[in-house]
């Protein structure tokens, strides 16, 4: 999870987090090229008087000066469309959770089983355990197995909300009447914290996230023990 003066992204714990890290990674490096470029013959231009004037009306250098950023924008667009079109991809998923957004509140359903459903509700500080994070542990976690792939499907009772996972690189919005979808695997087990972020209402800050990865044995036991 996040933690104070932290400058970059939480740690990747889904293969698609991995994908959009490297994408940044390789943007930033583009747009640090350009910007120490642009510093630099800004700050020669102010600095010298020397001129050319064969260099202001040159053909060619308009030429270049077009085509260039035409470039920079293919190396772009290219990685970006890729892991688009990942984030998008679902192939054979090895369980379905339903997350259902209220004020203030989240519902989850296993559809893979029978009555298998619960709310979601934040801890209030009064009665927090000690070691437990403020605003974002709730009562009832959602358990997944880890390396599986999880299909989501979100959606909303009431008003506009997103189900938001940093570390999966997952945000997905759940508006009522309509069935959104994500998909996401788990690369190692652990508590990974997250929070709505569409503007719901009074207590928007306080409908926090929290899912839980476990290896699949694990999993088996915690699902007969809530159906149980």
């Amino acid at each position: 999870m996040a933690h104070p003066l932290q400058l970059g992204f939480q740690d990747a714990m889904s293969p698609i987090m991995e994908e959009l890290l490297h994408f940044h990674d390789h943007t930033l490096m583009i747009v640090f090229l350009i910007s120490t470029m642009v510093l630099y013959i800004i700050t020669s231009m102010m600095t010298t008087k020397l001129t050319h004037t064969n260099t202001m009306n040159a053909q060619e250098v308009e030429i270049i000066w077009t085509i260039l950023p035409a470039i920079v924008l293919i190396t772009i667009a290219l990685p970006s469309l890729r892991v688009l079109y990942l984030m998008d991809e679902i192939n054979n998923p090895y369980l379905t959770v339903k997350a259902m957004g209220h004020q203030w509140y989240w519902t989850y359903e296993y559809t893979d089983y029978e009555n298998l459903e619960f709310d979601s509700y934040m801890i209030p500080t009064q009665d927090l355990p000690k070691g437990y994070f403020r605003l974002l542990e709730v009562d009832h976690r959602m358990v997944i197995p880890m390396e599986s792939p999880i299909r989501m499907l979100i959606s909303a009772e009431d008003v506009l909300h997103s189900w938001a996972m940093p570390s999966l690189g997952v945000k997905t919005d759940a508006i009522p009447g309509r069935l959104n979808q994500t998909t996401f695997t788990m690369t190692r087990p652990g508590i990974f914290y997250g929070q709505c972020s569409e503007i719901c209402g009074a207590n928007h800050s306080f409908m926090p996230i929290v899912v839980e990865s476990i290896p699949l044995k694990y999993f088996e036991n915690w699902s007969s023990l809530m159906l149980s």
